[in-house]
């Protein structure tokens, strides 16, 4: 979005040594005019902010031509300068790998619970197979989105990961976390974005309408609307997250795909069946 030029500057730096160099380098500017770019590095500027979703997806069009695509937020740093070739590794060793999860940390190397993308988060540094992945630092298969679509443009942002997770798994692909793949990223809360708590309930309505089976979608909604009574202790917040509510079920969100109760039984063996 264009507020941060000098991390933007900082991370560009960190991909540019890596000892296996990235094909193509892409940066969309989300309704802003850009800063000057490296040489070699392709900008993109949009008219208007299309959201992380929408941005991604801008970004894909420019990058069909490549195996591999690795998402980084703009104020992320790559400390290690070996990233892109473990990556490397891990598709060339992994037909079936769809979806590789960086972990995040701050500067002192704190993993902030949220980001670790499984239940029992205490130690950040166990990783393995996933049902969901970090925004901030990622890599996706360019076969397995051939197969399962891009973004979703509706979502905006918050949970299009889990929505891009649900669907790789359903179609026979791996979600993995690899916690030595670091990016390290400014310590933050997802409230500090004035319409999170609008947007987070409608996009768990927006998640539960398009992939779970009719059986599981009170159960997943339910939970969460429990959950986020008990936690909550800003009024105004919940008033914004019942409104999402109510808007996950009047608005356009995408074909509805239901996804097999075979995936939802590989999903709860790895410890996250798909309501909580």
């Amino acid at each position: 979005m264009g507020t941060r030029p000098k991390e933007l500057a900082e991370l560009l730096v960190s991909v540019e040594v890596q000892t296996v160099k990235a094909a193509k380098v892409v940066v969309v500017g989300n309704g802003c005019v850009l800063p000057e770019l490296p040489a070699g590095v392709e900008g993109v500027e949009l008219a208007y902010n299309l959201g992380v979703t929408g941005g991604r997806n801008v970004a894909l069009d420019h990058l069909r031509d490549v195996d591999v695509v690795i998402d980084l937020d703009d104020d992320g740093l790559l400390v290690d300068d070996d990233v892109l070739a473990r990556i490397t590794a891990l598709y060339e060793d992994d037909h079936q790998l769809g979806i590789v999860s960086f972990r995040i940390a701050d500067e002192t190397g704190l993993t902030q619970r949220r980001h670790v993308p499984r239940l029992r988060a205490g130690d950040p540094m166990r990783g393995g197979e996933v049902t969901s992945f970090l925004g901030g630092g990622h890599a996706l298969s360019s076969k397995m989105l051939e197969q399962v679509g891009d973004w979703p443009d509706s979502f905006f942002f918050a949970h299009e990961e889990t929505d891009m997770a649900w669907r790789a798994l359903d179609a026979g692909w791996r979600v993995l976390y690899v916690p030595e793949l670091l990016l390290q990223h400014p310590r933050t809360s997802p409230t500090r974005h004035s319409f999170f708590y609008r947007v987070n309930a409608r996009n768990r309505v927006y998640l539960a309408r398009r992939h779970l089976p009719a059986l599981l979608v009170p159960v997943y909604l339910g939970v969460w609307t429990v959950l986020t009574v008990a936690r909550s202790r800003d009024v105004a917040g919940l008033k914004a997250w019942f409104a999402g509510f109510a808007e996950g079920w009047r608005t356009p969100c995408g074909r509805r795909r239901p996804m097999r109760w075979h995936t939802v039984w590989s999903m709860t063996k790895l410890g996250r069946p798909p309501i909580i």
